[in-house]
């Protein structure tokens, strides 16, 4: 995954296939699809690979306990047989991980049990595991760290988890070996039209400011909560479609909750599911719910949301949790769909929607990393049916993704040292471009640990700096703005 390799196609490609706006999982899924199927396909991202929404998620591959509570039987049965695929396609970056709900009465051990022995069956012969009832010693052994008071026992289920953007990269890095071509840092500037029609875009590489004019059969805006901005693009007046939600996360060391499994609280004050789960060695913990009107690339948790999180995580918890115990928080924002008449984003839909504007300009927007797959398909076949692209099946269902070292050593970073080789592994074949593509994405230091992830930029800079041939400048620049965006992840 060469940058310059790739900016080259830019002037060599005629006319592609697809040209696709937005580097998250929804775009990066589309990528994949497409190339897969034989199409010529662009990946055009303004930012970083996963930059926005897709770097910030509960870190989660599952059917939506909390969507089955709401009677959204059809997004749970597509998210559960998306979880399957996705486990088997992505071994790598995916497990399987124990949830214990905690139940402090009879009622709720009997409530909860049987609604979640109903999610087992949905999931049928992709099921990754049984769900059982816990008596209190069970509980307790299960989930170390729970507070046992009043204390009746626990019901245990499986799902998935994964990393979020090692994901995002392997998706990237699949698709370039299907032979898309996939860009960072490059912008849609605008949308070039014939007779009303849309027939590419210009786009600008944002590092060099250089502009190219690219030809596509089709277009598809992936930009999740930045679907707006593209929209508008195509037709000024264009009504907003997304009601934005934001959701942070809090992440504390592992000795507040030692065990391996996760822990699943059902019900929140406003309603909402909270997980306190381990992840790379710290356990994450989340989320809210909370509209918001101003859509930022780097948005940041409100203090009320702080404080619901602490406030719910430590009615179950032996020992409490407190503000200076946070190693790190992020926010992100989901790109949910407006509903005439409803207020409260925690009853919006979470099932994607594709638009095909007049202009041919095909949008998809809403869904979750679960259903990434599923929503990427969509978007191609209305691809392909709006250009008259010759059809070709979608085979992703079975595609393994994500690459392995010459070694077979997989390569996951959360906090460990950083060696040379794995900077210039990130730079040449992952298109690290800054130390924040490195400490946030490439690895999850600064997700993991905010103050470790300060401490090692200046080192990440003068290693990039030697293999970039950047001066010293460049340094001191790269470390300033990192560490301006990592003090806003420490609480």
């Amino acid at each position: 995954m060469n940058r310059t390799v790739m900016l080259q196609q830019l002037e060599e490609v005629k006319q592609w296939d697809i040209i696709i706006i937005g580097g998250g999982a929804t775009g990066l899924g589309s990528l994949l699809d497409a190339a897969s199927r034989g199409y010529s396909t662009l990946l055009i991202e303004q930012y970083d690979f996963g930059k926005g929404t897709s770097s910030r998620s509960t870190k989660l591959v599952h059917g939506g306990v909390r969507y089955l509570a709401q009677g959204n039987i059809k997004l749970v049965l597509e998210a559960l047989r998306e979880r399957g695929y996705l486990l088997k396609n992505a071994p790598h970056v995916t497990s399987s991980l124990a949830f214990i709900i905690p139940a402090y009465s009879w009622w709720d051990k009997l409530f909860y049990g049987i609604g979640l022995q109903v999610y087992d069956i949905m999931s049928g012969k992709l099921s990754i595991g049984k769900t059982k009832l816990l008596g209190k010693k069970q509980t307790l052994a299960q989930l170390p760290g729970i507070d046992e008071a009043n204390l009746k026992g626990g019901i245990l289920y499986y799902d998935g988890q994964f990393d979020d953007t090692r994901l995002a990269t392997d998706l990237a890095i699949t698709a370039t070996q299907h032979q898309a071509v996939v860009l960072n840092y490059v912008k849609a500037s605008s949308l070039l039209k014939t007779n009303g029609k849309i027939t590419g875009l210009v786009a600008e590489d944002t590092l060099s400011g250089k502009q190219y004019s690219l030809q596509a059969k089709a277009v598809i805006n992936a930009t999740g909560v930045f679907t707006d901005a593209v929209l508008q693009m195509d037709e000024p007046e264009e009504d907003h479609l997304v009601a934005p939600s934001q959701g942070i996360h809090l992440v504390v060391d592992k000795k507040f909750f030692p065990g391996n499994n996760a822990l699943m609280i059902p019900k929140t004050d406003d309603g909402r599911v909270l997980f306190a789960v381990p992840w790379h060695d710290k356990v994450v913990l989340g989320t809210t719910d909370t509209p918001i009107e101003h859509i930022s690339i780097e948005p940041k948790p409100l203090e009320e949301e702080i404080e619901f999180i602490l406030h719910h995580a430590n009615r179950y918890l032996e020992q409490d949790i407190t503000r200076a115990d946070v190693q790190s928080m992020f926010a992100g924002l989901r790109p949910l769909v407006k509903k005439r008449g409803t207020a409260k984003t925690s009853v919006l839909s979470r099932d994607h929607t594709i638009l095909v504007s007049k202009s041919n300009l095909v949008t998809i927007t809403g869904g979750k990393w679960t259903t990434y797959r599923k929503m990427a398909e969509d978007a191609i076949d209305n691809a392909v049916f709006i250009a008259k692209l010759e059809r070709k099946e979608c085979i992703t269902k079975q595609l393994p993704i994500g690459k392995l070292q010459q070694d077979g050593e997989i390569f996951i970073h959360a906090a460990q040292q950083l060696t040379d080789a794995d900077i210039k592994r990130y730079i040449e074949t992952e298109m690290a471009l800054t130390v924040e593509d490195v400490l946030a994405r490439r690895t999850r230091i600064l997700f993991t640990d905010a103050r470790s992830a300060i401490q090692k930029a200046p080192e990440v800079a003068r290693q990039m700096a030697a293999l970039l041939n950047k001066d010293e400048a460049w340094i001191t620049q790269q470390v300033s703005s990192f560490t301006a965006l990592a003090e806003q992840y420490i609480l």
